[in-house]
């Protein structure tokens, strides 16, 4: 029989239950908030994989568009390839789950998340989160700690637990995170500058949110979870972590200890399986090493070597207070910052630190060139587009390539995160942004480096960007429960370490944060110490920034489009689109420029240069302006007739110049003062109750030869 349990959330209800759907998973809880429903399922593969030495886990997100009550759009008509929120959905579930396996787990587990109803004001990705930490806990497989995870935002100064999204848009915070009952897991949001005790306090509140979600999955677990299966771990013996130890030691311990990653890399390489082999006779445990050393299969020696080198880096970091380049703790690399770097691009930065480098290009375009988000919310439109590259070549590598992945679009997510918020306002800049970051070296916080990349990129094309943004990685080394936090980490940190928790921000306050840790979680504590940090290496790098550009360039490059924006009565739309658009089109046609008409009068011109932007402008402005009594215009004799001629004073405006009004003296024939085509300048005498306009020449040719 299905089991169930609810609380109140948020000011909605959660409902978590299990024993009806998809059964045949290894465990499966449908979620329902609000009228958000989501099934996530969690399956075990009935052996474990062989020849690998990593845990094999995958997590879908699968976005339905019957869920919103949409047909698909393009010419199938069904769900293709993940959208960008699908993939950092699962990326969101997958990062504070991963940690929570037992070592050696070698299994495939797939975490599967189907959004099968969607309410318009409950984001299904926190729900989600909280259906697969439910499908873990009710299913057989070991999953000791339980996990959930709720939404917090900052309304009016107060903390809110999974807001609506009306209360996102007044929000100044937007914060995912994720944990069990005793630590906090992960932690991914956006923020509108606000203070490190602000966050903290907001990971505490969320935190408390996330233990009273857990006592229901708890409750769920012991009415209806299945007894836990017996899974072989594959950790490696200890006799072979004693010959690492006592054979390759020494030689980990130097190669840690060399500065530079190359170097360091080519003395981590020499330590091999071969090398191992030939060592290993006469060695005292050789019987019990020599087998696992001669499998191709079995990685036991490299899963040694690993935590040699994981045991030496905590030794080195909180014991000797070293790190593997020499620098202190709270030191941050050496920092060189180049804009203008190539001449053809609206604007670009490079920025170096260490042995991490990123180049980004800003291009400028018109709100046309915005980006169509339509997914399983309402239609959306995005101006700001950050894309985030890293090629083989940024760390010594030959692999394939392939379009971004995960962690590529994740980057690019947390860049543009970090950067929104200090972006001017539509109505007094009006172009869409495409920026682009390419690694073309890295060693550790290549996404930071990418946030001061864009900084330098904006600024160069002149975008009026309110503040400068930068970025920094923080890392956590524990060893017998001491932790060391280190500020701004290399690569070899991040992967032998405990914590990647990267955060962005102004010297006022922070915009973007990004926390993963591979422990059981971290307390409010090491966070408190690693934000101080943070800030202080955060505001170092600004200032590194400010000395390569002070404030935004004045003017745009000459490569970059020139945008006009005017507003007109609504009314007058219709008069510059023109029947079947032929005015609009006209304009087109001979300015080259692009013409964008809102609903609400706003016309937004977008030109390759100023003078075919000026000239469309004009062309608007005379299509959308009201004939006065007294102004006088240039216009075209359009046609002739016996009484006068009739020209045109504004595009789809004709007035008539009577036979008696041609010029001072009299006149026997019109063709006689004017011919078809003649610019004239007239003036308007008289606009009658039938809105007809009639125009005089007397007194413009004297003013005219004056």
């Amino acid at each position: 029989m299905p089991e169930s349990v609810s609380m109140e959330l948020g000011g909605r209800q959660l409902t978590l239950e299990t024993g009806e759907l998809a059964r045949q998973a290894s465990g499966s809880v449908f979620v329902r908030y609000g009228d958000t429903c989501v099934l996530a399922a969690v399956t075990a593969s009935p052996n474990p994989r062989e020849g690998i030495d990593f845990f094999p886990l995958t997590v879908d997100y699968e976005e339905r568009m019957y869920a919103a009550g949409k047909i698909p759009g393009g010419f199938i008509k069904r769900e293709g390839r993940p959208s960008e929120k699908a993939t950092l959905t699962a990326r969101l579930i997958d990062r504070p789950i991963r940690p929570l396996f037992p070592d050696g787990f070698r299994h495939d587990i797939h975490v599967v998340v189907t959004v099968l109803s969607v309410d318009p004001e409950v984001d299904p990705d926190v729900v989600g989160l909280i259906g697969a930490g439910a499908a873990l806990a009710v299913s057989d497989i070991p999953f000791d700690h339980n996990v959930a995870g709720v939404r917090v935002g900052i309304v009016d100064g107060e903390y809110v637990v999974n807001p609506s999204k009306a209360q996102l848009e007044s929000s100044t915070l937007d914060m995912i995170m994720a944990g069990t009952s005793d630590a906090v897991m992960m932690v991914e949001g956006g923020a509108k500058e606000i203070s490190e005790e602000q966050f903290l306090g907001a990971v505490e509140f969320g935190h408390a949110q996330i233990r009273r979600v857990i006592a229901e999955i708890d409750a769920l677990a012991a009415k209806a979870g299945k007894p836990k299966r017996e899974f072989p771990l594959f950790v490696p013996s200890a006799a072979m972590q004693s010959f690492v130890d006592d054979v390759f030691g020494a030689e980990i311990a130097r190669a840690m200890r060399i500065t530079r990653k190359l170097e360091r890399n080519a003395a981590f390489d020499t330590i091999t399986r071969s090398e191992a082999l030939n060592r290993v006779a006469g060695y005292r445990l050789e019987a019990d090493v020599k087998p696992a050393l001669e499998d191709p299969k079995n990685h036991d020696f490299e899963k040694c070597v690993k935590a040699h080198q994981e045991e030496e880096l905590r030794t080195m970091v909180v014991v000797e207070g070293m790190r593997p380049d020499g620098r202190k703790a709270d030191e941050i690399r050496p920092i060189t910052c180049r804009t203008t770097l190539v001449p053809r691009t609206h604007g670009s930065g490079l920025f170096t630190r260490g042995e991490t480098q990123i180049f980004t290009a800003a291009t400028l375009g018109s709100l046309s060139d915005e980006q169509r988000i339509d997914g399983l919310g309402p239609q959306t439109f995005k101006r700001y587009m950050h894309h985030y590259n890293f090629p083989p070549f940024s760390v010594g590598e030959t692999r394939p390539m392939r379009g971004p992945g995960r962690r590529e679009i994740g980057h690019g997510h947390l860049a543009e995160r970090a950067l929104v918020p200090m972006l001017p306002p539509p109505d007094s800049f009006p172009y869409t942004l495409r920026l682009v970051s390419e690694t073309f070296e890295s060693n550790g916080s290549s996404s930071m480096g990418s946030v001061c990349a864009s900084t330098l990129a904006l600024m160069d094309a002149g975008v009026p960007l309110r503040k400068h943004v930068g970025g920094v990685a923080m890392g956590l080394i524990l060893k017998d429960g001491r932790p060391g936090i280190l500020t701004d980490i290399q690569g070899l940190e991040d992967a032998l370490g405990e914590m990647d928790f990267k955060v962005a921000g102004t010297v006022d306050g922070i915009t973007a944060v990004q926390m993963d840790i591979k422990v059981r979680g971290i307390t409010i504590d090491i966070m408190r110490h690693a934000m101080a940090q943070a800030r202080s290496g955060r505001l170092f790098i600004i200032d590194k920034l400010k000395e390569t550009i002070a404030s935004p360039r004045r003017g745009l490059s000459k490569f970059a489009p020139r945008m006009f924006v005017l507003e007109i009565h609504p009314d007058k739309i219709k008069d510059i689109i023109g029947p079947g658009g032929k005015v609009i089109n006209k304009i087109v046609a001979e300015t080259g420029a692009k013409v964008d008409i809102e609903n609400d009068g706003r016309v937004f011109i977008s030109s390759p240069d100023a003078d075919s932007g000026e000239k469309a402008k004009r062309m608007v402005e005379d299509i959308a302006r009201d004939v006065e009594v007294g102004e006088v215009y240039t216009g075209v004799v359009k046609r002739i007739m016996n009484f006068g001629a009739f020209v045109q004073i504004l595009p789809g405006k004709e007035g008539l110049v009577h036979i008696s009004q041609l010029a001072p003296h009299r006149v026997a024939r019109v063709e006689d003062e004017v011919r078809i085509g003649d610019e004239v300048i007239v003036r308007v005498s008289e606009i009658d109750s039938q809105g007809r306009i009639n125009l005089t020449r007397k007194g413009m040719m004297e003013e005219a030869k004056t």
